[in-house]
């Protein structure tokens, strides 16, 4: 990066948002019968909600939790878990969520790293033999809920500058690395979530896994407005049939999905011959490159009343910016920018070639960049950098280790620059790959990926889902088009057809995991 500044600069506009805590109790007293989590059979008012975060922020007091002090809390996605967020949070203590579906040693790691001082669990006991933290670990399903609402006034909870939650991201040391938000950040983000939709009280379904950090917008961007979370069955996370069902049942009116299961939703969409019964008004999508596939173009063709926005973010970052499709599918690019930054954020741009200033790393100041990671400083120092003062005077910023292209005041993503595919010399863009395997007949899911040989050689791999309808991928055909299209470099040697695409926990294309059933096929030919 040069001494001499960034001359490229977006700035979101300003913002000075409440406290999230504070804003969540102004709400539970304006409307208490109002409807705030519903979890299966289960419904809790705002009363309700906060009456228990209350009890259970009493129980933390007890159990010595004082402000700053993190607390882990596991269980399965619902209304227990949601209270016990809120809780740490009015105590002023740092959430620490821990998915009871990650491996034992795991949990452990993510107990020890973050210091919590008392683990809260919902449901059976977690399987953590020898936890590593010191108190009693208390359940917590079984608090009585009454319907007023008591006054708590949290001490120092509303310091922008003080964590809110600990969430782990994957570390390239083979463990996680736990990064801070702090109420700056999350204040900003929930506010702007809350006014940015179409209605701030909408019925929202609760979709993501409690360590993906969508899970706060999804719920607190929800309760910050007065709208309903709606707790999507685990069993639907992964069941597009049974999920389209579902909301057409509940009503949602907003849900946040990554872009695979967007897409497999579709899929499921286009099958389906009535969609009156969907009451979609906004989806929002994040968390890797949205591809505005013919499918999803088809679905929302069907749902005149429903938005597309495309979100772009890191667990470092929190939501950095927002780009809204236009009305008509058929307006669409194939894929779409991840647009303009939220108030309190300015975007920067580091270039690779002085003379396209427009291209180049994206760096993240202002309200979106956490605290950092916690104890691992030399990978602060790597990743949080100090520059000469920006256009909006932030002198730290946060390196994406995205390429991305600024062109009339909105951001492209080109591609990942710390996984940078290169073969043979190019620079290949996996996505742009993925999004030509999509196009053709008899494919419904697609990946590319990179199977590095025992001797070093990196060859591109592409693995597709086949449709249920019409005739199997033909690979002859796809590579004679993807020749036509593509670079020879971007060509992939071979195709495989899987029954499914592996995902991430947070929904998200496994590549990895895609690229070893890759060499798992081509042994066993």
């Amino acid at each position: 990066m040069r001494d001499a500044g960034l001359p490229v600069s977006l700035w979101g506009g300003d913002s000075n948002p409440t406290c999230l805590i504070t804003a969540l109790l102004r709400t539970a007293a304006r409307q208490p019968q109002a409807i705030a989590v519903v979890d299966g059979v289960d419904r809790f008012t705002y009363a309700e909600l906060l009456r228990w975060a209350q009890s259970l922020a009493a129980l933390l007091d007890e159990q010595g939790v004082a402000t700053g002090d993190p607390v882990a809390v596991t269980g399965e996605r619902g209304a227990p878990t949601i209270a016990a967020m809120l809780a740490t949070g009015l105590l002023g203590a740092v959430y620490v969520p821990l998915d009871p579906a990650y491996p034992e040693l795991r949990l452990k790691y993510m107990l020890q790293d973050s210091g919590a001082k008392v683990l809260l669990h919902s449901g059976p006991d977690p399987a953590l033999s020898d936890s590593p933290v010191p108190l009693p670990i208390p359940a917590f399903d079984s608090l009585s809920v009454a319907d007023e609402v008591v006054v708590f006034q949290p001490p120092a909870t509303c310091d922008p500058d003080t964590a809110f939650y600990i969430i782990y991201t994957s570390g390239s040391t083979g463990w996680p690395k736990g990064v801070a938000i702090p109420h700056g950040c999350l204040d900003n983000m929930v506010e702007w979530q809350a006014s940015h939709s179409p209605r701030r009280d909408l019925r929202t379904a609760q979709f993501a896994p409690l360590n993906f950090d969508v899970y706060f917008q999804e719920v607190l961007g929800t309760l910050r407005g007065g709208g309903t979370v709606v707790v999507v069955p685990e069993r639907l996370r992964r069941d597009p049939v049974g999920l389209l069902a579902w909301l057409m049942e509940h009503r949602v009116e907003r849900m946040f999905l990554p872009y695979v299961a967007l897409q497999m939703l579709a899929i499921v969409a286009e099958a389906t011959p009535d969609l009156a019964g969907i009451q979609l008004i906004e989806v929002n999508t994040a968390g890797e490159q949205l591809v505005a596939t013919k499918q999803i173009r088809a679905m929302f063709r069907r749902l005149p009343g429903a938005r597309l926005v495309n979100h772009y973010g890191q667990s470092e970052s929190a939501m950095v910016s927002s780009h809204i499709l236009p009305a008509d599918p058929d307006e669409w690019p194939a894929l779409p920018p991840i647009g303009v930054p939220l108030p309190g954020c300015e975007l920067l741009i580091d270039p690779e070639d002085e003379e396209s200033p427009d291209v180049g790393e994206l760096l993240v100041a202002g309200s979106p960049v956490s605290l950092g990671y916690t104890h691992r400083p030399e990978l602060n120092a790597e990743r949080f950098v100090t520059v000469a003062p920006t256009p909006h005077g932030h002198t730290r910023v946060f390196r994406t280790g995205d390429l991305v292209r600024i062109q009339d005041g909105v951001v492209q993503f080109m591609s990942r620059l710390d996984s940078d595919v290169k073969i043979r010399g190019y620079r290949v863009n996996l996505t742009e790959i993925d999004v030509h395997l999509l196009s053709r007949p008899g494919v419904e899911a697609a990946a590319c990926v990179v199977v590095e040989a025992s001797t070093g050689t990196r060859t591109l791999r592409a693995a597709v889902t086949a449709s249920e309808e019409g005739p199997p991928p033909d690979w002859h055909a796809i590579f004679a088009y993807l020749s036509e299209v593509l670079p020879e470099a971007s060509l992939p040697l071979s195709l495989t057809v899987l029954p499914y695409l592996p995902r991430t926990p947070s929904g998200k294309t496994d590549r990895d995991a895609v690229a070893a059933l890759i060499v798992e096929d081509i042994r066993n030919r």
